[in-house]
Parts: structure tokens; sequence; C-alpha cells
């Protein structure tokens, strides 16, 4: 009766308050005076909720059961104190924001439902930190997700805001997923009559539905329900997509990010592509680049790009077809405000669509997209567009981009013009060195490539004056009129910025140097390129001694000497035979048993094409015998 009534006057007035106050004294004897005496007062309820009413109490206590500066019976004692408030609710709450988790956990795995519910509610308001996340998910989800599967509206809302609070790291998600959220969710995503969830949950569960999915599973064999379905089933992703075209921006937006997941992995993306052409989405979803929201427009974008590689000829038509949905992307992109993820899966986009689709590139060419795409390549390589976590795959982007105005020179006079005026074959020669950037170098190399071979049509061929009177009764007489400056391999006036010609701008020596480059595709785009100045249409004999000045014959004898993609044979074989035809470099050549093996391994293995062309360079060799002088008529 003396201990209740000590305790009830000890509640009034400051006097707890004063003890609180010496638990953060600087002398430890009084601190562990205080926490002893405090841990005393914290047996009674009444003072546990006073207790914790004071600010910053169970603060100080949780901080003392952490730390490595008290004795083990001051910590111990606060320990204690602490295990008595967990009483009430409030102080549940406050140990939980100041990281003592585990007494909400507890009365959210074990209390009864009301508590349950308060202990959900306070865990949805909660700011955690990823490895918390964890925890946490571990600890209670499946708990959560039996609340949310089966419990009132009331229960439903905050079991699911808990879950949203908790599934937003990737670890996190996956523990979620292996405790079998995943159905739950699309159920609840997909209800109707009185299981309907109202709009801001529904808004909630897309929330989850997004972070789960982007968790990196493999989706394609977690099953939803008995009928063996599963996300990318195409009944399911039909009723995303019409979910997608029949909701509002928020849920729009997360179950884009829903299907930016499964577009972002191998094993789902064929799947999800195959149910939106079924469905016939590809324009709905063209549609949302003009959203306003600037969530819902990036999210759309994301999606796109990641469709592009696989359905990049629907996507085309698309935009090809639209009224601004192109504009829209060009002027994400022309944006000056440094670079945002947003430009970086603009120009991503663009830069996968088909590069022969000459309707969309005229388009493109009226919207001022590559003289855009050309002043950011020039801002980046100057320094004026800092560098950001974006900015490689932005320049990877803008050169394909920029690139693709080179594929149809042949078809639109307009790209040729463009190509002059921009001094591009410059341009794409620099950016061959941009090293530790391989797509920029492939990139650059193709470019060159598609712009060496139009130098054949775009050479002025010279004007020979016609011959004098006399000259042509007595030809005897008469000497042949000697012009000079023209191009060793294309037989006229050239020049790298009006006929795209890579010997007259120096290129040679350049992608010379990038056949021996660890990346394959760097390899094949620069033989590619180098290739065009031994074709058909120009002269051979010149382009081969231009590639001896060089020193290019060894490294693409050096090509096919390495094997690494059947591709590559194929090019190496077919410019070994052109620089074979030179009875030097034949002769050299000849003792080399290494280039006989691979011509030979070409001959006997190569597709019909290869197969021929190797025979022909064998027999430069002396490899196989030339019968066409013994059968002249065959």
């Amino acid at each position: 009766m003396k201990i209740r009534l000590l305790q009830e006057l000890l509640a009034e007035g400051d006097t707890v308050r004063t003890v609180v106050k010496f638990l953060s004294h600087e002398l430890s004897k009084e601190r562990e005076e205080a926490v002893s005496l405090l841990y005393e007062l914290s047996k009674s309820e009444t003072l546990c909720e006073k207790i914790g009413s004071i600010n910053g109490s169970i603060l100080i206590l949780v901080g003392m059961t952490s730390s490595n500066s008290e004795d083990l019976s001051t910590v111990e004692k606060a320990d204690k104190t602490l295990e008595n408030l967990e009483k009430y609710e409030n102080n549940v709450r406050q140990m939980a924001e100041n990281g003592r988790l585990q007494p909400l956990l507890t009365h959210l795995l074990e209390g009864p439902p009301e508590t349950k519910l308060s202990m959900a509610g306070i865990l949805g308001e909660l700011v955690l930190d990823n490895d918390v996340k964890v925890f946490v998910a571990r600890t209670v989800g499946s708990s959560l997700i039996s609340i949310m599967k089966s419990g009132n509206m009331q229960s439903r809302e905050a079991a699911l805001k808990a879950l949203n609070q908790i599934s937003s790291c990737e670890p996190s998600a996956k523990v979620l997923l292996e405790a079998g959220i995943l159905s739950p969710l699309v159920n609840d995503l997909f209800a109707v009559g009185p299981h309907l969830l109202p709009t801001r949950l529904k808004e909630v569960s897309a929330t989850i539905l997004a972070s789960v999915v982007n968790s990196g599973e493999d989706f394609d064999s977690i099953p939803l329900g008995p009928d063996h379905q599963t996300l990318v089933s195409e009944d399911i992703i039909h009723k995303l997509l019409h979910l997608i075209s029949n909701t509002g921006p928020a849920i729009e937006c997360k179950l884009l990010q829903v299907l930016v997941g499964l577009a972002s992995s191998p094993t789902t993306v064929l799947s999800l592509v195959a149910a939106i052409k079924s469905s016939g989405a590809t324009i709905s979803l063209v549609q949302f680049i003009e959203a306003p929201q600037k969530d819902l427009r990036l999210a759309s974008i994301k999606l796109l790009q990641n469709l592009s590689p696989h359905m990049g000829q629907e996507l085309a038509d698309a935009l090809r077809g639209s009224v601004g949905q192109l504009s829209s992307l060009v002027k994400v992109i022309s944006e000056n405000i440094g670079i945002t993820e947003e430009q970086a899966a603009a120009v991503g986009l663009l830069a996968d669509l088909p590069e022969r689709d000459l309707g969309l590139t005229r388009q493109l060419l009226d919207e001022g997209a590559f003289l855009m795409a050309i002043s950011k390549v020039i801002a980046i390589r100057q320094g004026e567009i800092r560098g950001t976590r974006f900015v490689t795959p932005f320049l990877e982007g803008l050169m394909k981009i920029v690139a693709r105005i080179t594929y149809v020179l042949a078809d639109e006079p307009d790209a040729v013009a463009l190509c002059r005026d921009q001094n591009l074959t410059a341009l794409f020669i620099e950016l061959l060195q941009t090293n530790g950037l391989d797509n920029v170098q492939m990139v650059s190399a193709t470019a060159l490539e598609n712009l060496s071979l139009e130098s054949k049509s775009l050479t002025k061929l010279p004007e020979v004056p016609e011959p004098a009177f006399c000259a042509s009764f007595f030809s005897c007489f008469s000497k042949p009129p000697i012009v000079t400056g023209l191009c060793r391999i294309h037989r006229g006036k050239c020049s790298l910025k009006e006929t795209f010609c890579l010997y007259e701008g120096q290129a040679v020596l350049k992608l010379v140097a990038l056949l021996d480059h660890t990346n394959v595709n760097v390899v094949e785009a620069s033989l590619a390129a180098l290739c065009t100045l031994i074709d058909d249409g120009v002269d051979i004999e010149q382009g081969v001694l231009v590639l001896c000045d060089a020193e290019g014959v060894k490294p693409i004898i050096g090509v096919l000497l390495e094997k690494r993609t059947e591709n590559l044979r194929r090019r190496a074989v077919w410019a070994v035979e052109r620089l074979l035809r030179t009875d030097d470099i034949a002769y050299e050549v000849s003792g080399d048993q290494n280039v006989s093996t691979a011509l030979v391994d070409a001959f006997q293995h190569g597709d019909y094409r290869t197969r021929q062309i190797a025979e022909r360079a064998l027999k430069h060799v002396d490899k196989i015998p030339n019968f066409s002088g013994i059968f002249p008529n065959m």
C-alpha cells in the first residue's frame, strides 16, 4: 500500500521528469542510479505511461541499451525498463521510431486483432533502412499477407500500407515473394464486387506489385492461383493492360512500372511482347508519351525502350503514324536540364527503332531531331554537358540516332545534305577514338561504312576534254590529258565533307587500330568500314595499297586467324581474298601455314558464299589448282 502511494506521489509533478534528466548526466554514477530508479518506477503501469510521455525518455533508454560506454548493469536496467514500458502502444511506437522494432513486431505477431491492426498501422508509417526492411519482411511478412487476404477493409488497408513500406527494396521484396504475396496482390487489383478495393488501396497494391516485379525474380515460373497461370500469362497481361487504360494516372504509372520490370527480364519480355501484340495495345501505350504527369511519362518511355529491341517496327509504325508522340520524344531529349533518366530512356527508345525505316527518318528530319542530337553529342564531347550516371547510355543512344541518317543516303537527298553541312564523317572519325565506349566506336565505324559506300556515287569523275581536230584524225600524235588531284580509290574528285571519302579523311589508320579491339562487334564494324575501300566499284588495287600503307594487311589477316564469330570470319575471308589478288601479298602469305589452314577451314565449313570466296583465296596462294587456263570454255 505504501509503495503504491509512493508511486502515485511520484506520478504527480516533475519528479519523473527529473529522474529522466539524470539519464543523460555526465557522471556514470548518477546515470546508473537514475536508470535503477526508473526501472523500479516502470513496474507501475501508471508510471509507464508517464515515463513514455516525457520527451526523449525512450530515445535515451534505447541509446543506453546499445551503448558500448555503459557498464553491463546499466544496460540491463535500461533494457528491462523498456520491456516494462512496452505495455503501452504509444511507447511501442516511440521505440520503433527510435530503432527498437522487436516490441512492435512481437505485438503484431501475438497481439489480439485490434493490437495487430494498430501495430500494422504504425509499421506503415515508419521510415526504415533497407536492411531493417529485410528483417521485418522475414519476421512479420507472412502475418501481414494473411491480414491483407482475410481481414476487414480497415485491417487490409493497414497491412497493405505496411507491406508497401517494407517491399521497397529488392531483398525484402524477394522475401515477400517467397511468403506468397504475388497472388493476393494480383487478386486485389482485378477484384470486383464486394471484394473490390477502393482506388486509394488499389494504388498501394499496384505500388507493391511494381516493387516485387522489379526485384528481378523469374516471374514466368511463379504460379498465380490454381490455373497454372503466371504474371506473364496472356490473360493476366491483357487484364493489366485493360486496367492501365481505365484507371487514374497514379495507378497507371505503377502498373506501367510493373510492365517495365517484366520487360527488363529476358525470361519474361518475349511473353510480354506477345501479349501486347495480341491485345493490340501498342498505340495505347505509345500515347502515354504525351502524359502531362512526369512519372507516368517516364514509366511509359522506359517500357517502350525495353520493348523496342523486340517490337521495333510496331513502335516505329505507331510513332510514325501518330500526331504528337514523336515530337514529344524529341522535346524530352532536347531539354537543357543536364541528363535525366527520362532523357536517357527517350534516346534509348529512338536508338533501337529500325534504322532503315525511311518514313521514320524522314519524320525525324522534319522534327529537327538529327541536328538536335548532333549538338548534344558535340556538347558532351566538349564538356558542356557534365557527366551523370546516365551520360554513357545517353551518348550511345544519341550516336545511334545520328547514325541512322547514314542508312538512307541513297534514297534521301536531304540526308546527304545534312551529312555534308554537319561534316558528319569527321565527327564519326573523331568518335572512333572514344576509348571505353565500345558502342560509340561500333556505331561510328558502321556509320563510316554507310558513308563510304555512298562515296562511289558522290565522287565527281573528271571531265576529259574533247580531242583537238587534228588529234581526232592523227591519234598517234596526241597525248591523253593528265588530270591531277584525283582520289586513288574512287578515281574522281573526293573530299571528306562532300563525298565522305575515308581515304581523304585519314580514317584508315584509326579503323585499322580497332581491329585488335577486345569487343568483337567493334572489330566487325571497323573491318566492314575498311572493306568499302576494296569493294566492287572502286579501284581495288589502289584500295589494297592504301591498306598496306596503313599497315592494315596483317591485322585483317589476324582477324581471319582468330575465328571469333562466324560473321567475322565470313567478312575476314572476303577481305583476305581481295588482298590476295595483289601478287606481292599473295606471295608473302603463301608461306604462312596458319592462313592456309584458316582458309581451308572456311572452305570446308563456311556457308556457300564463304566457301566460294575461300576457294578463290586458296587459288591465289596456289593451295588449289586454277583450271581456268586448261578449260577456258568452263
